[in-house]
């Protein structure tokens, strides 16, 4: 995110709730869960059961926002999540920490480690296959979702369970190596290269289907190009899927991707459908 201000954070709202079909307002509230207390913040999880009617354990997808790491929150991602609720899946919307005077992305990052780590454990209660859990990311929430599954969780002690089965990725940061916004966010505690999914690729790293704009400015294409090849040289799966002539988040507006976001519904409804088609082909 090179160019991204301050004030595209916190225009991002309208964008990044778009990207998803409308709610119907006639659906029932998601289940909150507390599932981490850090100093004076109590971060919290928003369950949407599947809508199937099976009693078999379904498997479940993890959303995380964007909002430049620095503003945003999991209601962004409901309307996302209940549509994967609607197709089958258990979604959960996720709380993390918002980098500031205080948190970093490392803070995050440690977050949603624990997010996941969490939904395994508390899978059975949730109805949720412990051994088919999925994680989407928007823009930073996709570097972060990323990130456990490349550069690794900070509690090294307690990484079992913390990388998703599989990664949906919605114009993700995945190469941030020389990013001067996120470097700024990380206060020195951190280099950025060292936090940038696209240098930390493994053997590990679960199959990844990406949404992208090819004019995009804010997280280029070339960033999650070259993660998908290195991805794919390692024998895993890497699905690129580029929507021409538009920008951040599958913006049609190219002149001012930092706000005033004006998405593509033919763009943005067919990367919905390669989402969902990505998980169905990878046994979700």
């Amino acid at each position: 995110m090179s160019h991204l201000t301050r004030l595209a954070v916190l225009t991002c709202v309208a964008a990044c709730s778009a990207q998803q079909p409308a709610a119907d307002a006639s659906q029932a509230e998601p289940q909150s869960h507390v599932y981490r207390v850090v100093s004076d913040d109590t971060l919290r999880v928003f369950v949407f059961p599947s809508s199937t009617s099976s009693q078999a354990p379904r498997p479940a997808v993890l959303l995380y926002h964007g909002g430049g790491w620095s503003a945003g929150s999991p209601e962004w991602m409901f309307g996302a999540a209940r549509t994967f609720a609607e197709q089958g899946l258990v979604a959960v919307s996720v709380q993390y920490r918002l980098s500031g005077a205080e948190w970093t992305p490392l803070d995050a990052l440690d977050d949603v480690c624990e997010s996941v780590r969490w939904t395994r454990r508390n899978a059975a209660g949730l109805g949720i296959d412990a051994t088919r859990v999925a994680g989407y990311g928007v823009s930073a929430g996709g570097h972060l979702i990323a990130s456990t599954a490349t550069v690794g969780c900070p509690d090294a002690d307690a990484v079992a369970g913390s990388i998703p089965d599989l990664l949906l990725l919605w114009s993700p940061a995945v190469d941030v190596e020389r990013d001067g916004w996120f470097e700024r966010q990380l206060l020195g505690r951190a280099n950025a290269v060292d936090v940038s999914p696209a240098q930390h690729v493994h053997a590990g790293t679960p199959p990844t289907s990406i949404v992208q704009g090819d004019k995009d400015s804010l997280t280029p294409l070339a960033g999650a190009r070259r993660y998908c090849e290195r991805l794919k040289a390692l024998g895993t799966a890497c699905e690129l899927n580029v929507y021409e002539g538009v920008g951040h988040l599958l913006t049609r507006n190219l002149a001012n991707q930092e706000r005033e976001f004006d998405p593509d519904p033919v763009a943005r409804a067919h990367g919905n459908a390669q989402h969902l088609a990505f998980l169905r082909a990878n046994g979700f």
